[in-house]
């Protein structure tokens, strides 16, 4: 996997002051991303160990609420499939940062509704996330009064509280 860009204090992908990771690579192209530059799966940097350990250091001050992985699309499989481990070693490393993830895709029941993304390693993923903010950009929904999301059609979801219940659950409406 690829990154195109990293920030270490973000304060507008999520709650709090955040370390945003935007990874390469989207197959939706929606029309007026606000980064189609990393629609490219090969555009950027490799994401390395020596990244992953940049990005948890980065992390690691008492002032970061938490991590934001973002795009591109994180929920591509190919990134997926690169993020899992990283994931994971956040939570077993830093247990107080919360995680938020932004995607084209819809969140249902536990996975994405879509099957050309879901794989092995999408149900992991998606429970070791705190918040997920879903569903493709659309340019004529786009209303710049919406807290962390593009368009109207999006939602931010609490994922934790929506696996619990076992329909989606809001974070914020």
């Amino acid at each position: 996997m690829n990154y195109a860009e990293i920030k270490k204090t973000d304060i507008a992908n999520g709650e709090g002051v955040r370390v945003s990771l935007f990874v390469s690579g989207c197959r939706r192209h929606c029309k007026g991303c606000f980064n189609k530059i990393a629609w490219d799966f090969s555009y950027g940097k490799p994401f390395t160990e020596e990244v992953e350990e940049e990005l948890i250091a980065a992390l690691s001050p008492y002032y970061i609420a938490g991590l934001t992985l973002l795009g591109g699309d994180p929920m591509e499989p190919e990134n997926q499939r690169a993020l899992l481990p990283f994931v994971r070693k956040v939570r077993a490393r830093l247990p107080e940062k919360n995680i938020w993830c932004f995607t084209g895709y819809t969140y249902e029941d536990g996975t994405l509704q879509e099957d050309a993304v879901r794989c092995e390693t999408t149900r992991e993923l998606i429970s070791l996330l705190d918040v997920l903010v879903d569903g493709k950009f659309e340019e004529d929904l786009k209303d710049i009064r919406l807290k962390f999301r593009g368009s109207s059609n999006q939602r931010v979801i609490d994922v934790q509280k929506s696996l619990a219940s076992g329909s989606v659950v809001l974070y914020l409406e």
